[in-house]
């Protein structure tokens, strides 16, 4: 059977589609999902949203993000970016919760539509939610309220301002948190650093990469059962460097050796790297080492 996919396009249909009252703000909405009745399709639906969401969930069900099923049982933080798929099933509910959504055109000529991308949580699976505290919360919904109470109040000159400089405090309490949770399981992620690692080396350990290529981001994280943005972040956040960052060191270090203990020419290194491109490599060494590989292997 064919998936259905459903656009919401704007805050409006948002709120149409929540059943919750007049929209107060065309671009930002907080809603108090407990008091809301969606229009929830009988079967299996597939949401595509044109805006950011962040929302703080306590369910009955489950939710799939991708290809994942996730427990909501004991409430969570969750981010979607602009149009990132979300699928909810029809049994979920939800006992507790609330919901903001702002559209990337409030962010326009700010400061926070310019770092928006910072916030890399927003590309996360929704497996790597964020598991806020009670007094966590708290300081959460202290910013959703005064972002509420701007744009339900007579609108002037300040008022988007003070709209986003709220919602930037928010975003950047989340980071906070995330923080605090990254290293609150601190025994899960360095067993995850290790597997990382281990794989990394095996994976460079081949005798040439012709075939299978220069590995990606992507590679190491679907590997890991992690989303890209997360797997960098919590490496970023143990070791000081993030995955590309990661897979340049195991390549250089794996060039070197090959530019040092073989006979091989400069090209053969490069395509047995994985480089479609010989010109790739020795400008990617140059920008790592500081000198070309011809220099490099003249060093010897």
């Amino acid at each position: 059977m064919k998936p259905t996919y459903i656009d919401i396009e704007s805050i409006a249909v948002v709120h149409r589609f929540y059943n919750c009252g007049t929209l107060q703000h065309p671009l930002i909405t907080v809603i108090d999902l407990t008091e809301t009745k969606p229009d929830r399709p009988k079967e299996e639906v597939y949401y595509r949203t044109a805006f950011y969401t962040v929302m703080c969930k306590r369910f009955e069900g489950t939710m799939k993000y991708g290809r994942s099923y996730y427990d909501f049982e004991e409430g969570s933080l969750m981010f979607t970016a602009p149009n990132q798929v979300i699928a909810s099933s029809p049994d979920i509910q939800v006992s507790e919760g609330w919901g903001l959504f702002f559209h990337p055109a409030l962010l326009v000529g700010t400061e926070l539509g310019k770092k928006i991308h910072e916030y890399s949580f927003f590309q996360y699976d929704t497996n790597e939610a964020l598991h806020i505290s009670a007094e966590e919360k708290t300081i959460l919904l202290d910013c959703l309220n005064k972002i509420k109470r701007e744009y339900s109040q007579n609108m002037d000159k300040h008022t988007k301002s003070l709209i986003i400089d709220n919602l930037q405090v928010m975003l950047t309490y989340c980071n906070r948190f995330y923080d605090r949770q990254f290293f609150t399981r601190e025994y899960v992620n360095h067993d995850i650093v290790q597997k990382f690692e281990r794989m990394l080396i095996d994976y460079f350990a081949q005798e040439t990469l012709v075939e299978a290529g220069l590995p990606d981001v992507k590679y190491f994280a679907s590997q890991l059962n992690l989303s890209p943005n997360y797997l960098s972040d919590l490496l970023n956040r143990f070791t000081g460097k993030t995955t590309q960052e990661h897979i340049h060191l195991q390549l250089i270090d794996r060039a070197k050796t090959l530019l040092w203990g073989t006979e091989k020419t400069i090209s053969e290194i490069a395509y047995n790297l994985g480089f479609e491109h010989p010109s790739h490599f020795t400008k990617l060494f140059k920008s790592k080492i500081g000198i070309s590989p011809k220099e490099y292997r003249q060093l010897n």
